[in-house]
């Protein structure tokens, strides 16, 4: 058996948290849930009763008898066992319309991001997440935690925290507080070139935009300096100082060419 420790699950052990996460997934009859991280079951078992069909998508074998226990109860739990990084999300039928997890810590951003891309369905995203990540991810433009993650969620979703959690609350206990995002589809994922130029653009924060995307391996700096003045920019400026916004405007310049 895994350890639940090495794969960053920490269970839920406060029955009002859990009920306080439902409350705020505002997920209804409707609704096709995917939960990562099924852990014990706890969650689970609450989403169950509220959703028309809850895919849950789990990693830890050890975990089977009380998953199990869950799905015999319900006709409406699907449990698929692997890694959430790695399964064909897509695949799963019917396509799923809301994420609500006690995601684990190793994958919480990629998860988020891997899901806004893969599931465009998916309407809200509700997740226990670590504080730091939660923070960073509803960062705005200039602040020391805004970075590339914040940049592609924040393209496609509005986030913002519900409520913070204490390292209390779980089982086993994490070194580190925890906080319950709540996301809200506003559009698509970022396309291929917008999501390039996010990730060149921070790849060097101490350098200008245009000097981090040329040593990234992207256009030269010369280009993205004329693509920022197009889009009414400072050609120095830096990533962590363009919004969303600006970054789409500044991808769809260099990809025209109309620099």
């Amino acid at each position: 058996m895994v350890s639940v420790v090495r794969l960053g699950q920490n269970f839920l052990a406060d029955p009002n948290l859990l009920d306080a996460i439902v409350r705020a997934s505002r997920v209804g009859s409707s609704d096709v849930v995917l939960e990562v991280g099924g852990g014990e079951g706890a969650l689970t078992e609450r989403l169950a009763s509220r959703v028309r069909q809850l895919v849950v998508v789990e990693l830890d074998r050890g975990l089977e008898d009380a998953l199990a226990g869950v799905a015999a109860a319900h006709a409406n739990v699907e449990v698929v066992w692997g890694d959430a990084m790695r399964v064909e999300l897509a695949a799963v039928a019917p396509a799923a319309t809301a994420v609500v997890a006690n995601l684990p810590y190793s994958i919480a951003t990629p998860l988020i991001l891997r899901t806004i891309a893969e599931l465009p369905g998916v309407a809200s995203w509700t997740v226990l997440v670590q504080r730091e990540i939660a923070d960073r991810l509803r960062a705005e433009p200039g602040t020391r935690e805004y970075g590339g993650p914040s940049v592609l969620v924040q393209h496609a979703c509005t986030v913002g925290i519900e409520r913070g959690v204490g390292r209390e609350v779980f089982t086993p206990r994490p070194r580190v507080d925890s906080a319950l995002l709540h996301l809200e589809r506003t559009g698509g994922a970022a396309p291929a070139a917008l999501a390039d130029l996010v990730r060149a653009g921070f790849a060097h924060r101490r350098k200008t935009l245009a000097g981090s995307v040329e040593l990234a391996g992207g256009p030269d700096r010369e280009a993205v300096r004329g693509a920022l003045a197009r889009a009414g920019l400072p050609e120095d400026a830096r990533a962590e100082t363009l919004s969303p916004a600006d970054f789409a405007r500044v991808a769809d310049l260099l990809e025209d060419g109309d620099v």
